[in-house]
């Protein structure tokens, strides 16, 4: 049997991203329950990058993601994984205290935010209803190109000598005198760290390993595609509530997606959209946009994990030598991704923080907050 330096569970984004990361300077094993790596989360994600999203105590590792984003190094990547897209937050007449603690939750973070009224609105958004006459614009939010940067990970870490190994599913972790000792009934596999970045199924891997679990929720969101008479437009930007009931964007074709910012907790297993979610998602459409909506063209599901306090957990186990956590990125993890991988690696190999990250309290997204 070989013995790795780390065994990685879990290689959607998070596993991906800390296993390009460490792969030049460690042994490193990745391991991957389903068929092909970023089945859940990660495959199912209509991201895209802005500052806001997650919150004031998220932004630092959001901003400090931007410039790998846009400029990868080239021997990750030849192409920006960022599009322009333009984000607006908009509210109600009778919700204008949302649009005032928008912008003071971010007042002193550095964010470029401009408020505007319905005019300034509708020339973005033509066919947005008189009623939304609050708005929030973010000019530098982007699209991402989830698959594209998910691909250049697992491509790099390949390149630095990591093994992928799919269709592994973990159901028994010992400790012996040489570290961790994985097996999924068939196979078995050592390494002397043990990263837990299994998404969802973190908890499970927890309680696998003698770890005591964080309470990593999962949260169900839906998303639906629509095409809609007229058709979007793909100058349009990003439209999220600032009641948090909604967000929809533009798509190739004139059609949108949309979803209703829905977080119905469940267990940790495959998921599937619901009718009534995408009945709800269509209607608080229809409050924002006079369309007509003509049809359903696509809907599905993915899943959100979050701690507690809804912030990343990146570290070690307080009680547990060797085990690492890597997990609660919730609905931010892709634009967080580079940030958050790096700020890992420090921690994880011991090493000065990169200098991208000045701006990050490592201390917020630390393990030990739980024990």
């Amino acid at each position: 049997m070989k013995h790795y330096d780390v065994v990685i569970i879990g290689a959607g984004i998070a596993g991906a991203s800390i296993a390009s990361e460490i792969g030049a300077d460690r042994s490193v094993l990745l391991l991957e329950a389903e068929d092909y790596p970023g089945y859940h989360s990660t495959g199912r994600s209509a991201a895209f990058w802005t500052e806001s999203y997650g919150g004031p105590l998220v932004q630092p590792l959001t901003s400090a993601s931007r410039e790998f984003l846009e400029n990868p190094p080239p021997d990750f990547s030849q192409n920006s994984f960022l599009s322009p897209r333009g984000a607006v937050n908009i509210a109600q007449d009778h919700e204008k205290a949302l649009a005032d603690q928008f912008l003071a939750d971010f007042a002193d973070n550095g964010l470029t935010m401009e408020r505007w009224g319905w005019d300034q609105t509708k020339s973005l958004v033509p066919n947005i209803k008189s009623v939304w006459n609050h708005t929030i614009y973010e000019p530098d939010c982007c699209d991402i190109d989830v698959a594209a940067l998910h691909a250049a990970y697992l491509k790099d870490a390949k390149r630095k000598a990591v093994d992928l190994i799919c269709r592994t599913r973990i159901t028994q972790i010992e400790k012996d005198d040489r570290g961790w000792l994985l097996s999924d009934g068939d196979e078995s596999y050592h390494a002397t760290i043990l990263v837990n970045a299994a998404g969802a199924w973190v908890d499970s891997i927890a309680r696998m390993a003698d770890a005591k679990p964080i309470g990593i929720q999962p949260l169900i969101r839906n998303m639906v595609q629509i095409e809609t008479e007229p058709p979007s437009t793909s100058a349009m930007p990003l439209v999220v509530g600032l009641d948090g009931s909604f967000y929809f964007k533009p798509e190739a074709g004139g059609g949108y997606w949309l979803s209703p910012h829905d977080e119905t907790p469940t267990e940790a297993t495959d998921v599937a959209p619901d009718e009534l979610s995408v009945a709800i998602a269509i209607d608080r459409f229809e409050k924002v946009m006079d369309v007509e909506v003509k049809r359903v063209t696509g809907k599905w599901a993915g899943l959100r994990s979050f701690a507690p306090d809804r912030l990343p957990v990146v570290g070690f186990d307080a009680a547990v030598a060797d085990f690492f956590w890597f997990a609660g990125q919730g609905g931010f993890g892709i634009q967080t991704a580079p940030a958050a991988a790096k700020l890992a690696r420090s921690v994880l190999l011991g090493q000065p923080v990169d200098e991208s990250l000045q701006s990050v309290d490592a201390s917020l997204y630390a393990a030990s907050r739980f024990s």
